[in-house]
């Protein structure tokens, strides 16, 4: 049978066979051996809460049960902590999920969408898949740009346009007064993606205060990182409960397993857990930080849970790739220059950190200077 045996849409037809990301799994069953450090992919390396771990286990007895398409007790809890109403977030099967609802509810064949040369890739998949034309705006100073952002939401009349912050590859962040006023200048009609996975781990009063009232913005939170529930894929949206209506019009309702909503559940109750998790973040990053100055080496500060390391050049950042996979060692690099002139490490245990000082030291040794 060849593809064109397959009814197959023009567009799919069009697509490439291709993933955002290799995980760690394929990697590993290239080399015929596993990672002694995960250190790549900005999962949590500290587990999940005690509490939801039990929440987790106690569920599974009745995993023999559709999960609650509503989500309800999780939304509920979730209002409360932001202060929002339950109408006003939409669960779902962590931000990747997310977006790519939000490109399906935005995006038709040909039209516009804004983002950052070399920023999160999910996003421009869910776009390519669903027929969008990516308009990109350089990093400007290792950040993402909103002055450039605006002005091609403005020039290409765009009705969707993303941002992090955090940022994912580079682990920089704008002040919240530039986010708010970034929001405020968009034009009636466009939606901004406002990605705060990693929100957590970033300074005080990063994050600009929650305004439901403007359908302007839709923020992206998930349980992946500082939750530690990667595995169990669960994020949520915040925004107008209009955009939050349009969602539920073509989510999948049945998404969400009921382990998953309980861990969740679970840890929103465990603040005590969340703050230590960042707390051992935040030492694994000056970990990093002090490795590379001993290195001779300079790094990006970071609000996030993984350091982006400059060393040099793409060509060399991929050199010590290759060569730290085979010291057993597992990391990533941002895709696109200039931004690829850097490695990118997720802060593991003290333990993986000593393994990636380690193999890090003895690569640059060997490689030529």
């Amino acid at each position: 049978m060849t593809e064109r045996s397959i009814p197959f849409t023009e567009l799919v037809q069009s697509l490439p066979a291709t993933v955002p990301f290799v995980g760690p799994e394929a990697i590993e069953r290239q080399r015929g051996r596993t990672f002694e450090a995960r250190t790549g992919a900005n999962e949590s390396a500290f587990g999940v809460s005690p509490k939801a771990a039990a929440a987790m286990g106690e569920a599974v007895e009745r995993i023999s049960w559709y999960g609650d398409p509503e989500s309800f007790d999780l939304r509920q809890a979730l209002a409360a902590k932001h202060g929002v109403a339950m109408e006003e977030i939409c669960v779902g099967g962590g931000i990747d999920e997310l977006l790519g609802l939000v490109v399906r509810m935005t995006v038709t064949p040909g039209t516009p969408v804004v983002t950052s040369l070399g920023a999160y890739p999910t996003f421009n998949y869910h776009v390519a898949g669903f027929g969008g034309r990516l308009v990109t705006m350089p990093y400007v100073d290792d950040r993402e740009d909103p002055a450039s952002l605006l002005a091609a939401v403005g020039k290409e009349r765009a009705p969707l346009v993303y941002l992090a912050n955090p940022d994912n590859p580079m682990g920089t962040w704008q002040e919240a007064g530039a986010v708010a006023d970034f929001v405020a200048a968009l034009p009636q009609g466009c939606l901004l993606v406002l990605d705060e996975a990693y929100i957590e781990f970033a300074p005080e009063g990063l994050a600009p205060p929650l305004d439901t009232s403007d359908p302007r913005v839709m923020r992206m939170r998930t349980f992946s990182k500082a939750h530690g529930m990667a595995g169990a894929r669960i994020g949520y949206a915040i925004a107008h409960r209009e955009l939050i209506t349009g969602l539920n019009k073509i989510r999948n309702h049945f998404g969400l397993n009921r382990i998953a909503q309980a861990g969740a559940l679970a840890s929103l109750d465990d603040p005590a857990f969340i703050a230590q998790v960042t707390a051992e973040v935040a030492a694994g990053r000056e970990d990093y930080y002090a490795l590379a100055a001993r290195l001779g080496l300079s790094t990006i500060p970071s609000a996030t849970n993984f350091v982006a390391i400059d060393v040099g050049s793409g060509e060399r950042a991929r050199a010590i790739l290759q060569a730290l996979q085979e010291e057993d060692v597992f990391i990533r690099m941002p895709g696109v220059p200039p931004l690829d002139r850097c490695i990118r490490v997720t802060v593991g245990r003290p333990e993986e950190r000593a393994l990636f000082a380690a193999a890090f030291e003895r690569v640059l040794a060997a490689l030529p200077a």
